[in-house]
């Protein structure tokens, strides 16, 4: 059994307190304490050596041998992945505290706490708990797997499985087929080996062809709905959009199905780590404010169907339900909400398209970036998710590079982004610059830069390039009738063509060509291509919702 991750406490004033306040977590992790700066990378370097690991450094905020940040950034450079908690005594929080604060901002650290001043301080507690299970989720193995692997080859498929079941919040594992894992799945599968294989808890084993078949085999498919039945609210797609008006449509009794073709969360499931969504001063993971939303839903009686790409939307005319198509059922609705997101624009380099899950990823990929340690990792990208992306891969990979096209990224990114990514060390930003060319031997072994404005071009080794391009709209599947901008985005609200008006007013804000039919999110033609915004979209649609209903 491997070694318990250690939590590293640094209190030279104030040992008994700190001590104290971490006595909870001594059953699970690896406590020790460190007086100074110089014992704390002592005792890091010991309990590294020995092949553990850190998952969490709390400090007091004046040590006697260095600034508790410069300790930190020592620290980081030793364990990365590890997150920083400073735990001032309370005779120094308030006075520490405007000098130490606006390094949260750029990445120093990740929270700044007030020691507990006696037992059960579960504000404290709550905090590295926060910290802990995000540690837990990104970089340790899971103790308890729920679902088990089985490839002998770490293909693209079997990462997107994985990555699947990361997004969704559920700890999973890859087996060998000649491990003791693999051996245990074998033994339940009725017939000749075909990989990758998948075994969830209470669930038959299941060979998967695509992401696709392991989200119906575990959360079913729409001919699970009574067809006869038709709903008030079928919503198309799951991300922040999707899932507030889920929440806000079920809490009100609005009978509601949400169809998501991967999982739960669109792309900002994927993000490592939101740290400007209101009411998560310390920042909170895509994948746990969408599975929280989820399970918030499921509590007021939404349905979720995930794996299931939409079609086909066909209205309804004369008070008869729209349907939704899908290949596995459909969905009769008296009224829609299409918030399926946005897709990344393709590279569209064919040399490196063919290496797609072999060391080339369209999103985060959020599993696989701790299959970059060590390596040298490019992130093509300017918006807040792909600084993100950078800020997450640079806890494991050996250097990230951020490639744009612009000049700079401050036309794109979050000023709170831009600076961590400025204070962080593993983190280079080249601007100017394409992706023209790559490739390997069966996965990404190099790729070739170009400077835009003087054509140059550089050849430079690269084990991961993770593409964030930007938008294109996911409606395909819309009837024509829904009307859309040049770019393909959902035309709502005043932005409809007059054509479209009634009675010379244009339809409601969030209201399409076709009555009954809303958009929200990134879908929608003018929206801010923002977490936050989109959520409040999906809420605000409600209201509307209900007025279309209930005439």
């Amino acid at each position: 059994m491997s070694a318990a991750p250690a939590i590293v406490l640094i209190a030279p004033a104030h040992p008994d307190e700190m001590q104290a306040g971490f006595g909870r977590y001594v059953a699970e992790y690896d406590v020790r304490l460190a007086r100074s700066c110089h014992d704390a990378l002592q005792v890091t370097h010991d309990i590294v050596r020995a092949g553990g690991t850190v998952a969490l450094f709390a400090s007091e905020s004046v040590l006697p041998d260095a600034e508790v940040l410069v300790c930190f950034h020592k620290l980081r450079e030793k364990v990365p992945t590890a997150r920083r908690v400073i735990a001032a005594h309370w005779d120094r929080f308030i006075t520490d505290a405007p000098g130490l604060r606006p390094g949260m901002a750029k990445g120093k650290y990740d929270a700044f706490l007030l020691m507990p001043r006696g037992t059960r301080d579960e504000e404290f507690h709550n905090a590295i708990t926060d910290l802990l299970s995000d540690w837990g989720s990104t970089v340790a193995d899971p103790e308890v797997v729920s679902v088990k692997i089985v490839s002998p080859v770490r293909d693209g498929l079997t990462l997107a499985i994985q990555d699947f079941f990361d997004r969704m919040g559920m700890p999973n594992k890859v087996y060998e087929p000649d491990s003791d894992g693999g051996r245990y799945v074998l033994d339940q599968w009725d017939g000749e080996p075909a990989y990758p294989l998948v075994c969830a808890i209470n669930r038959p084993v299941v060979h998967a062809t695509s992401v696709r078949d392991v989200a119906v085999a575990m959360y079913g498919a729409p001919t699970e709905l009574d067809l006869d039945h038709v709903v008030d609210l079928a919503v198309v797609g799951g991300g922040p959009a999707g899932l507030a008006a889920a929440v806000y449509a079920a809490s009100e009794g609005l009978s509601t199905v949400v169809l998501e073709a991967e999982a739960i969360g669109g792309q900002a499931g994927t993000s490592s780590m939101i740290r400007n969504y209101l009411g998560f001063p310390r920042g909170i993971s895509g994948m746990r404010l969408a599975q929280r939303a989820r399970n918030q839903a499921l509590r007021f009686g939404a349905q979720f169907f995930t794996g299931q790409v939409v079609d086909e939307l066909r209205p309804g005319t004369g008070g008869d339900p729209h349907v939704l198509c899908t290949e596995t059922g459909e969905v009769r609705a008296r009224a829609v909400v299409v918030s399926s997101g946005v897709a990344y624009r393709k590279l569209r380099v064919d040399p490196v398209e063919e290496l797609v899950g072999m060391g080339v990823y369209y999103g985060a990929a959020m599993t696989a970036a701790r299959e970059m340690e060590g390596q040298d990792v490019y992130v093509v990208g300017g918006g807040n998710s792909a600084g993100q992306a950078a800020v997450h891969l640079a806890r494991f990979a050996r250097s990230v590079t951020i490639l744009v096209r612009r000049p700079s990224l401050a036309e794109t990114m979050s000023a709170y982004l831009i600076g961590e990514i400025e204070y962080n060390s593993r983190i280079h930003v080249r601007t100017c610059t394409a992706v023209v060319d790559g490739g390997g031997d069966g996965r990404l072994e190099w790729l070739a830069l170009e400077d835009v404005q003087t054509g140059e071009r550089e050849r430079v080794p690269a084990y991961g390039l993770f593409l964030l391009l930007g938008a294109e709209p996911r409606c395909d599947w819309l009837p024509g009738a829904v009307a859309r901008d040049a770019r393909g985005f959902v035309l709502t609200g005043r932005d409809v063509p007059q054509d479209f008006w009634a009675d010379g007013l244009p339809p409601e804000p969030l209201a399409t060509t076709v009555p009954g039919i809303f958009a929200a999110g990134d879908i929608r033609a003018g929206s801010m291509k923002r977490v936050a915004s989109a959520s409040g979209e999906g809420a605000s649609v409600v209201p509307l919702v209900h007025a279309y209903l209930a005439p």
